[in-house]
């Protein structure tokens, strides 16, 4: 047990400053009830993916700087190929828009490792191409969504056996998202794979000198958050009911919520649920900035000063745990 709470320390520590705000947004508003939850995690479903997206990307000693362009582009694509389509038209675009962010992941692992060009400079290269896609497949927000997207990710989950109070705080979209990432993290985190992705963002040179094929795992690394990101894109056309081709917030949202996740940005440390857990914490934040009539100026400086803060708090442990 111990060991267990020195390495999921700072997991447990965002869970409960989660649980602080969750307690001060009910004394703000009292009237905060699980229909405004539910809207919570609906807002949070495409923070997430990218969130996860960059996790990945970053574990293994690297950047994506097109994170945010990939969701714009994976979202018009699917609201485009939908609108004025059957609803059984859409079980053939989910999967065509996934393996297309898959592809365009796999192409910034391929361009970074072929050309060897900083993954910094590549990505942020292939955030332009992408936002320039985007706008050429829906120069303007548009669009549809099949009407059983939507509905996966509103209302609530129907547990039976439980009473409706508690159901009404199991919104569907926080399924949705415990699901996906389920499926493919944790699979991943026990492999042969999931451990090569950590040792190259730990040490490459060590990784090669023990065989680790660098070049094939870096690629794959950025495949898959290529894939979660397709999952963001879907998540936005799934709560918005259209595709936005201007790619949102996401970006600068997934890098905060992995440096308050507890992941190193050298790589090689850090995991996907605390990054998870930092979204829904800065979200909290500027609802509750939003209830007690902040300026929007002001909501920022905050929320950068909080950052900052747990950056330095986790440095303060880090240095404590060499010693």
């Amino acid at each position: 047990m111990s060991h267990f709470l020195r390495r999921q320390g700072w997991v447990i520590g965002l869970l409960a400053l989660l649980i602080v705000l969750f307690i001060a947004t009910r004394i703000i508003q009292p009237g905060y009830g699980s229909g405004d939850f539910g809207s919570l995690a609906r807002a949070v479903l495409p923070y997430a993916f990218a969130v996860a997206a960059q996790t990945v990307v970053v574990i293994a000693g690297g950047i994506d700087l097109s994170v945010a362009a990939m969701m714009a582009l994976t979202s018009v694509t699917a609201a485009s190929m939908m609108a004025g389509a059957s609803e059984e038209y859409a079980l053939l675009v989910v999967p065509f828009v996934l393996a297309m962010g898959l592809v365009l992941g796999a192409l910034n692992g391929l361009l970074i490792v072929v050309t060897r060009v900083p993954d910094i400079v590549v990505t942020l290269a292939m955030l332009f191409v992408l936002q320039g896609a985007a706008l050429l497949v829906l120069d303007a927000p548009g669009g549809a969504a099949a009407e059983w997207l939507k509905a996966l990710i509103s209302g609530t989950v129907p547990i039976p056996g439980l009473p409706d109070a508690i159901d009404a705080w199991l919104p569907k979209a926080l399924l949705v998202l415990v699901v996906c990432l389920c499926v493919i993290w944790v699979p991943l985190r026990r492999s042969r794979l999931g451990l090569s992705i950590y040792a190259i963002g730990s040490s490459e040179l060590a990784a090669f000198r023990s065989g680790v094929p660098v070049k094939r795992t870096r690629i794959i690394a950025y495949a898959l958050s290529g894939l979660f990101a397709a999952f963001g894109g879907l998540a936005l056309t799934m709560s918005t009911g259209i595709g936005a081709p201007i790619p949102g917030p996401y970006l600068l949202a997934s890098v905060a919520a992995v440096v308050l996740g507890g992941v190193a940005l050298g790589g090689g440390k850090g995991g996907l649920l605390g990054p998870i857990v930092a979204v829904f914490v800065l979200r909290l934040v500027r609802t509750d900035l939003t209830l007690l009539a902040i300026d929007p100026n002001v909501t920022a400086i905050i929320e950068g000063a909080i950052m900052v803060a747990v950056v330095m708090f986790g440095a303060f442990i880090t240095m404590r745990g060499r010693q």
